[in-house]
């Protein structure tokens, strides 16, 4: 199980491989000029005439580089040349390299940016085994992943450093991404594009699992909602269809219906909430319905003023939709 770090050059499927092959590459030779320039400049420093006062121009001579000064710059342009065309060959044969994942039997994803949360939605099969989820995605070990991206607002950005590079998700267009996780774990991902005030709070995960687990996740996740089991939680069902939570949210096999924000079918098998922000358990639940501003300003999930009693309730609930 690999660490789950947000870092690029911890590379767990093709497609992270050679972009951290890429980067290899520009550091290797950058580095090359970078110590390059330094010795030339210590061996200027130390050719250098003391001079204690300048001397006044002659006009009517005209000063030719010597034989060597020329040779020596006309390398070091040649050198510069040669280190770019390198450099767009390696981007070229990168680019290509991306391209090249095969597709067979690809799991099939939309994604889609909010300020400041994602929306997944699987497309596979027909359109009764379709379904909804937030801020999380599970792929199977192996397999590739085709991810077409969309945007409701802003320009996102959707960027999973251990499995692939960043795409940009823009208003009116949709993009494609595909990438495939070859070791089981979890891969944090985040919004790459500034897109509010909230940006650096748009984050995500990706939970490789192995085919099985994958496929038992799925059928979990075409399954409605899990009726409560005890009086508190049922209570906490009925309040969330009489007030504002069902305008905005789904829950599968109940009257919540709405599509503004997150699909909460099966909220309690989530880490997160909120985009990665908190993890997910009752207290920071039940505070972030109470009042979300408090954790992201500017969300567009206004607060709700309730009795103790109510959300509590409401808490109940949610955290038995798994």
């Amino acid at each position: 199980m690999n660490p789950g770090v947000h870092d690029m050059l911890a590379a767990w499927g093709p497609q992270a491989g050679h972009v951290a092959w890429l980067w290899n590459v520009f550091l290797a030779i950058c580095t090359l000029v970078y110590l390059a320039v330094m010795v030339a400049l210590v061996l200027a420093l130390r050719r250098a005439p003391k001079i204690h006062a300048p001397e006044p121009p002659d006009l009517g001579t005209v000063n030719v580089p010597e034989p060597r000064l020329r040779r020596t710059v006309a390398t070091a342009v040649a050198l510069t040349i040669l280190g770019l065309l390198v450099l767009l060959a390696a981007s070229v044969f990168t680019d290509r390299a991306l391209a090249r994942l095969p597709l067979h039997d690809a799991v099939n994803i939309r994604v889609t940016g909010h300020q400041w949360w994602w929306n997944v939605t699987y497309i596979d099969g027909p359109v009764s085994e379709t379904f909804q989820t937030a801020n999380e995605i599970h792929v199977p070990v192996g397999r590739p992943v085709v991810v077409q991206l969309n945007a409701s607002d802003v320009i996102h950005s959707l960027w999973i450093p251990s499995l692939t590079g960043k795409r940009d998700l823009i208003p009116g267009r949709t993009a494609t991404l595909a990438f495939r996780a070859d070791q089981p774990g979890i891969y944090r991902g985040q919004c790459a594009e500034f897109c509010g005030f909230q940006h650096a709070f748009m984050a995500f995960e990706v939970h490789a699992e192995t085919p099985e687990n994958f496929a038992r996740w799925r059928q979990l996740q075409l399954a409605p909602a899990a009726e409560p089991a005890d009086p508190q939680a049922l209570r906490g069902k009925q309040l969330f269809q009489s007030i504002q939570c069902a305008m905005c949210h789904a829950i599968q096999g109940t009257m919540a219906q709405g599509r503004t924000g997150p699909d909460l079918t099966h909220l309690a098998s989530r880490r997160t909430i909120a985009a990665g922000t908190l993890p997910n358990n009752a207290g920071n639940l039940s505070s972030w319905i109470a009042d979300p501003h408090r954790h992201k300003p500017g969300v567009n999930m206004p607060a709700n003023p309730m009795s103790d009693a109510d959300l509590a309730a409401i808490v109940a609930y949610l955290g038995g939709l798994r």
